[in-house]
């Protein structure tokens, strides 16, 4: 089973990223805001085994609270999260 450490508190939250097996090993960039200019974050979606199978997943483990744009290869938004303190937000990526 792979683990992971998340390292959130305070104004801190997580972001998991969901995708399906087609994007493993792809990088995805996320930002604050809505504006494209800013500079981005990025992580690459990996193969997660746990015991109730393969997932396929980024993870950014430690994320300012904030709104974010989640970014497709071709520099148009996918979506957006709400990043809370001490929490994990998810996204489902289509």
């Amino acid at each position: 089973m792979d683990s992971l450490v998340l390292d959130i508190g305070g104004d801190i939250g997580a972001l998991v990223i969901h995708t399906g097996p087609e994007h493993s090993e792809t990088e995805i960039e996320i930002s604050p805001g809505r504006d494209g200019t800013v500079l981005r974050s990025h992580n690459v979606v990996h193969a997660r085994h746990g015991r109730h199978g393969t997932s396929y997943s980024a993870v950014f483990p430690s994320v300012p609270a904030g709104e974010y744009t989640i970014w497709r290869r071709d520099d148009t938004p996918q979506g957006s999260v709400t990043i809370l303190g001490g929490q994990v937000t998810e996204h489902h990526w289509d």
